[in-house]
């Protein structure tokens, strides 16, 4: 427990993958913990993301997220960034004093960046990245694997079509969560960007929750090596 308190970990993201993830590690006893998302609580939210609820509606979802972490360990170190990682913020985050660095970014561009940089890093800081929770409604079908490995999964699948077009590759292997189910796009039309991909509460819960047990399993995989 002392091991998993002194952890640093980042995670980009609050959505309805990274704040399941958050919750899980601070309930599992990290105490460092850094939460980076630019974006309010909306009422389309409150259907799967942990901070959103009625009360938090137009609610920065850093704050919000830092507010329930605290209420389950006020001891908790819980540092809320309202920001968006990309090419121009990479450097504000300082990315190499963490232990455990957390992908659960939505864009493709930012996602590709930071898996880039991450992977650049020293070996010893970990780093652990969410393929598309969207469309997935069969909870038994979320696994892991090693990025190059997965299959079936359309964002994995444009990510490598990103580093195979830009001839920029992740320096190191990195383990993802993923499911393969493919389901039919059904939801509301946006004429201003794109088709809604919509999904459960079940589903991105279990990502984030993934997320967790990979960093906690780390850390306890550590000591049992050192012990």
């Amino acid at each position: 427990m002392e091991r998993i308190a002194a952890a640093r970990v980042i995670i980009f993201g609050i959505g309805g993958v990274g704040s399941w993830c958050a919750e899980s590690l601070v309930r599992s006893g990290i105490r460092r913990l850094t939460i980076v998302d630019r974006d309010s609580v909306d009422i389309t939210n409150v259907n799967r993301q942990c901070p959103a609820t009625t009360k938090t509606i137009g609610e920065p979802k850093v704050a919000a997220m830092k507010s329930r972490l605290l209420d389950i360990n006020p001891q908790a170190e819980v540092e809320a960034i309202e920001d968006v990682y990309n090419d121009e913020t990479r450097d504000r985050f300082h990315l190499e004093g963490y232990d455990y660095i957390i992908d659960a970014i939505d864009s493709l561009s930012c996602k590709a960046d930071l898996i880039l940089t991450a992977t650049a890093l020293p070996r010893h800081i970990q780093f652990f990245s969410s393929m598309g929770a969207a469309l997935k409604m069969d909870p038994q079908k979320v696994r892991t694997a090693e990025f190059w490995h997965v299959e079936g999964c359309p964002l994995a699948r444009a990510l490598r079509q990103h580093f195979k077009r830009t001839k920029q590759f992740p320096r190191r292997k990195f383990r993802v969560v993923y499911s393969p189910e493919i389901l039919p796009n059904r939801g509301i039309l946006d004429p201003e960007t794109a088709p809604y991909n919509g999904t459960f509460a079940h589903s991105t819960a279990i990502f984030g929750f993934t997320l967790a047990g990979l960093v906690i399993q780390d850390i306890l995989s550590k000591f049992v090596a050192h012990s």
